[in-house]
């Protein structure tokens, strides 16, 4: 199984939250698809043999793409490589984007499933993040979109300054309301040079309480678990059969290619990532050149990235892998620095397998770097 990832880097407006490489001008847009599609027949040899089982489309805003740029993307993917007979494709999409026109158009398209940014449910929280939609069209795109999409996705962000724990759980419930399968929920971070970081450090806006975004974590958990939701990976929870089969593929260090501006890509034993400028990106494209810069990767690497991707998820880290892939060394460096953890209820072990706890998963990404391994070849 392998993935292709498509980012879109445009934007109507910049969110406050966002470090993504994504442009508010729209005046390369017609150049920059050219490119794409150039880049996805470029690289059709590194899936020669492999079949494409998801086609994602991520951005910036890649529900910004009229229906006709969609489908020339999407059928050059088809052109280039072997994709599976039912493949997920999945568009990334805001709510002001979502007209009930264009989700009925969408529906008659190969996307089968839509990714929608809501984030929240209150104004004050889209006005604090600055995005582009507001509540009552998220309403009425999700009451639209859960018409013509069985395989819906919501973004919900936790940990927001100034929203109260009862304000979050109204958030949760109001996405339940709409009975989508899969929310991925994720604490809002402070990324540098971001406004919101701007902000934070001129006392605009209050900074984020860790405290209050692992309580809000333990809501969602508690919530999304009495409604059947299966916390499969940290930031998100699916029912069963819509889990996202995309970014499973990633958690579980599948094939993937990603193509356009700032995309990355992964082989297994390397890892690559496009040049983060569009006009660089569109410039090298139309000279038959791949604008990338590859890491192969360490067996250590290899560990480390095992380790980091599968705290995060309910298949947790496979010991016996670690012992066949790695060798006896690494296997016994990773429970000699598990044992504390373990100790301190943070991690079990099920079935071989090294798990985060309930108590531990918040937690997930400082205990895996305690059990990251250095200077070994």
């Amino acid at each position: 199984m392998a993935g292709i990832y498509i980012h879109i880097p445009f934007c109507k407006q910049a969110c406050h939250y966002c470090d993504f490489h994504f442009s508010t001008s729209l005046k390369k847009k017609e150049e920059l698809i050219n490119a794409l599609i150039s880049e996805i027949e470029i690289r059709k040899d590194e899936f020669k043999n492999t079949t494409v089982e998801t086609i994602y489309f991520g951005g910036g805003t890649p529900s910004l793409l009229t229906q006709e740029e969609l489908k020339r993307i999407i059928d050059s993917v088809y052109n280039n490589y072997k994709v599976s007979n039912n493949p997920e494709i999945t568009l990334e999409a805001n709510p002001d984007d979502l007209s009930k026109g264009r989700i009925i158009e969408l529906s008659k398209s190969p996307v089968n499933r839509l990714s929608i940014g809501v984030q929240s449910f209150f104004e004050k929280d889209l006005k604090l993040m600055n995005r582009a939609h507001n509540v009552k069209e998220a309403k009425e795109c999700l009451e639209e979109a859960t018409k013509h999409f069985n395989n819906i996705s919501l973004d919900l962000i936790y940990g927001i300054p100034g929203t109260t724990n009862q304000e979050w759980k109204e958030n949760i419930e109001a996405a339940l309301n709409f009975g989508v399968k899969h929310i991925s929920s994720y604490a809002l971070t402070v990324e540098p040079k971001t406004a919101l970081a701007s902000f934070i450090e001129k006392g605009i806006i209050e900074n984020v309480n860790d405290e209050l975004a692992q309580q809000q974590f333990n809501i969602l958990i508690d919530k999304l678990n009495a409604n059947n939701f299966v916390h499969y990976e940290l930031s998100n929870f699916g029912k069963e059969g819509f889990f996202s089969r995309n970014n499973s593929a990633y958690w579980q260090g599948k094939k993937y290619i990603g193509i356009g501006p700032s995309a990355h890509s992964f082989n297994g034993k390397a890892r690559g990532w496009n040049v983060r400028n569009n006009t660089k990106y569109i410039n090298a494209i139309q000279n038959k050149e791949l604008p990338i810069e590859i890491e192969v990767l360490t067996k250590t690497d290899q560990y480390n990235e095992y380790v980091m991707t599968g705290l995060r998820t309910i298949w947790g880290v496979s010991i016996q892998k670690i012992r066949n892939d790695f060798g006896i060394t690494f296997e016994n460096y990773l429970m000699q620095q598990a044992q504390k953890h373990l100790n301190e209820h943070l991690l079990y072990i099920e079935d071989e397998k090294l798990k985060v706890t309930k108590k531990g998963k918040f937690l997930s990404d400082g205990i895996a770097s305690d059990l990251f391994k250095i200077n070994i070849g």
